[in-house]
C-alpha cells in the first residue's frame, strides 16, 4: 500500500501521502519525494513539534525504536524526556497512561496520544492530523525537509533468527546475563564501553557514542528480534551487530535469520 501511495504522491505532486491499515489504528507516511518514513522517525518528527509547544514533555517509545528519542538535540533543547518500554501495542498504551506521557510511539506505527492531544488509544486519523498540524506549523518546509533535518542514523531492518517458542525466552535470558556480566566487568563491545543496558524487554545494549543493539524474543513467532542502529557510522552499526551475532551463534537453539545486514 505504501508503494501505491508513493506512486500517487509522485503522480499528483502531492505534499504527502497518508496510508491507513485495515482497522485504522496505524498511519503510514510518505513524503513529498515519494519516500516512506519509518514510524519511529515519524515519531521523532512529531515529538519535536509537540515538545516545542509542551516544555519538558514526556514520551514513551518501544525498545525497537530509534535512539534519536534520547540524543536528538532539538528534543534536548526543549527538555523532552523519553522512556523506553516493552514492544507491543498493549504495553505501550498502558505505560503511556501510567507515566502520564503525552504520547506513546511504537515502531510498528501504533501512536497513543494522551489528553489533551488525544484520548489515549491508537487512532490512525489522530496520527494523520498530528502530521498535518506539524506541516501547518512549518509552512516554509516540506515533509522531506523536516525529515532531512533529523540527525542521520544508520539503522538495520528488523532481523529475526529462528528460535523455537519453547526455548526463545530462556535463550534471551542467557544473552541478557552475558551482556550484564560484560558491563559489570567494564568490558567493551565493538571497541566501546557499555553506557547503558535497557532490560525491560530482552536487552538493548547502548554504547558510549549512542550506538545500540537489541535482542528480544518475538511475541508471536518462533523467532528472536535483532535491531541495531548507530548515530555515528555504518561501521559502528555493523560492529555491534557482529558482536550480537557472535553471541547468538554460541546458542545452538538459534537458527537462520530471515535477513541480515
Amino acid at each position: 500500500m505504501l508503494h501505491a501511495t508513493r506512486d500517487a504522491v509522485l503522480e499528483h505532486a502531492a505534499d504527502l501521502g497518508l496510508a491507513f491499515d485495515g482497522d485504522g489504528d496505524r498511519c503510514g507516511v510518505v513524503d513529498n519525494e515519494g519516500h516512506e518514513i519509518f514510524a519511529d522517525k515519524v515519531g521523532v518528527m512529531l515529538a519535536r513539534d509537540i515538545a516545542a509547544r509542551n516544555k519538558g514533555a514526556l514520551f514513551v517509545v518501544d525498545v525497537k525504536s530509534t535512539g534519536l528519542f534520547l540524543t536528538d538535540p532539538v528534543l534536548k533543547e526543549h527538555g523532552a524526556k523519553t522512556l523506553y518500554w516493552k514492544t507491543g501495542h498493549s504495553y505501550i498504551k498502558r505505560y503511556s497512561h501510567e507515566t502520564g506521557a503525552l504520547v506513546g510511539f511504537e515502531k510498528s506505527g501504533h501512536f497513543f496520544f494522551n489528553p489533551p492531544l488525544g484520548r489515549g488509544y491508537d487512532d490512525g486519523l489522530v496520527a494523520a492530523l498530528a502530521v498535518l498540524d506539524m506541516l501547518d506549523r512549518n509552512p516554509d518546509k516540506s515533509l522531506a525537509e523536516l525529515k532531512h533535518a533529523l540527525p542521520r542514523t544508520w539503522q538495520s531492518p528488523t532481523m529475526s533468527p529462528h528460535c523455537g517458542d519453547e526455548v526463545k525466552y530462556a535463550v534471551v535470558d542467557r544473552v541478557v546475563d552475558h551482556f550484564k556480566k560484560v558491563a559489570a566487568n567494564g568490558g567493551e563491545l565493538a571497541g566501546q564501553k557499555i553506557r547503558e543496558l535497557i532490560t525491560v524487554n530482552g536487552v538493548r545494549v547502548v554504547l558510549d557514542d549512542g550506538t545500540w543493539g537489541l535482542v528480544r524474543a518475538s511475541s508471536n513467532k518462533p523467532e528472536l528480534v535483532v535491531v541495531v542502529e548507530s548515530p555515528t557510522s555504518e561501521a559502528n552499526m555493523r560492529a555491534i551487530f557482529a558482536e550480537i551475532d557472535a553471541e547468538l551463534a554460541k546458542h545452538p537453539e538459534v537458527g537462520a535469520y530471515n535477513q541480515k545486514i
